[in-house]
């Protein structure tokens, strides 16, 4: 791909936007719906991250010429069989915020051991064109949950999430150390190796 290349990322969401962003430097030109008002809103019905991650980047790719990097993506906590996983977003109900999310959360672990809050982020990108995908990538990161959130940077359930190998939540961490290693990120080196070889 040439310098100038451009990517749509099919969400409205700007801290993930950044995310990518950040991640993918400056051999593209990123975008997001936020450029495209017309752009609908992608009702996510699948069971899992790459069903959600599919239906999103083949929808928004039927309306554009660029390249179209969709992502579904979330916590999944052992001691819930998995849950959040891909209600993540709206785990405390529909329209619910972030504090719900997390209120909600460290309630259904209140009971829960600390050798028994071992969870992970998963990322699912798909990226699609015309109407067709043409790849799917995933990255994990592994962790536990905390009892209490800790930390003012990232967003989502960053500060109640301390990956293996460190002391810190991902909120405490900061976002230039979370975007080195996150499950996003893991997802996103796979999808710039494959962006430069295409």
């Amino acid at each position: 791909m040439n310098e100038s290349s451009s990517i749509i990322i099919a969400t409205r969401n700007s801290h993930k936007t950044e995310e990518i962003t950040s991640i993918l430097g400056n051999s593209f030109v990123v975008t997001d719906l936020t450029a495209m008002p017309e752009a609908p809103e992608v009702e996510e019905t699948g069971t899992t991250f790459l069903e959600n991650a599919t239906l999103k980047a083949v929808a928004i790719s039927r309306l554009t010429d660029a390249l179209v990097l969709a992502d579904d993506s979330g916590l999944e906590v052992d001691a819930l069989g998995g849950q959040p996983g891909v209600y993540s977003a709206r785990f405390a109900g529909s329209g619910a915020g972030v504090q719900a999310n997390n209120q909600k959360l460290v309630a259904d672990l209140a009971a829960v051991p600390a050798e028994q809050r071992t969870a992970r982020f998963r990322c699912v990108m798909v990226a699609a064109q015309a109407g067709n995908v043409l790849a799917d990538f995933e990255g994990t990161v592994e962790g536990r949950m905390l009892e209490r959130p800790r930390g003012e940077a990232g967003f989502g359930y960053d500060p109640l999430f301390v990956p293996d190998g460190y002391q810190q939540s991902f909120a405490e961490l900061g976002t230039t150390v979370k975007n080195s290693f996150s499950h996003r990120a893991r997802a996103m080196k796979q999808v710039v190796t494959w962006l430069r070889e295409r």
